[in-house]
């Protein structure tokens, strides 16, 4: 039995922000599925606008697996997860190893095709860019949630804007992005 599917289901049973009161809440499948799609969303920018040659799908599909270790460990809160350089160590490792026993829970002929996704280069470009996306996502969580009036997203908001901002400058695509598609976030359906 190959249990590789049914763990990837889980998704939808981890909460993410599990220790902010939330008006939304958001599970790993959500936040998996914005990533792709604010991810693919740069790479389609970079290669229209400025003369990129990423791959919008590879994007995409690092994104859906990116964070696959939680369907075993659960939502470590970035506070907890980035409080020491030792306890940060400590949970890399176990990463790597939830990632080794997913892995192992597909059948052999199928593990080098997913592991170019559960343990990608983190050099390659389209890397970089799924983990921009995942910060964008990220603010976009804490500017709905702010629209909503909860301001216990407020130091993350400022903290992800900061990141966000020193990040437009290397990719013009990010800067794009927030300068044509934000203000819809903060939109009712009536405006949209």
């Amino acid at each position: 039995m190959y249990t590789f599917y049914a763990f990837m289901n889980r998704m939808k049973l981890i909460q993410r922000w599990n220790l902010m009161r939330s008006n939304i809440k958001e599970d790993l499948m959500q936040h998996s599925a914005s990533v792709a799609i604010f991810g693919q969303a740069l790479g389609i920018i970079r290669n229209t606008l400025y003369g990129g040659n990423v791959d919008v799908d590879k994007i995409a599909s690092l994104a859906l697996y990116h964070d696959t270790a939680e369907v075993v460990s659960g939502d470590l809160p970035t506070p907890v997860k980035y409080y020491s350089a030792g306890i940060k160590g400590a949970y890399s490792e176990i990463e790597q190893a939830i990632n080794q026993r997913l892995l192992q829970s597909l059948p052999a002929e199928l593990r080098e095709a997913y592991g170019g996704y559960i343990e990608p280069d983190e050099n390659c470009e389209e890397y970089k860019i799924m983990k921009i996306a995942d910060k964008l996502s990220a603010y976009i969580k804490c500017s709905e949630e702010r629209l909503l009036g909860n301001r216990e997203f407020d130091k993350a908001f400022g903290r992800l804007q900061k990141v966000l901002d020193e990040t437009k400058a290397d990719y013009p695509e990010l800067a794009y992005f927030l300068d044509n598609f934000m203000d819809g976030f903060n939109s009712s359906l009536d405006i949209l």
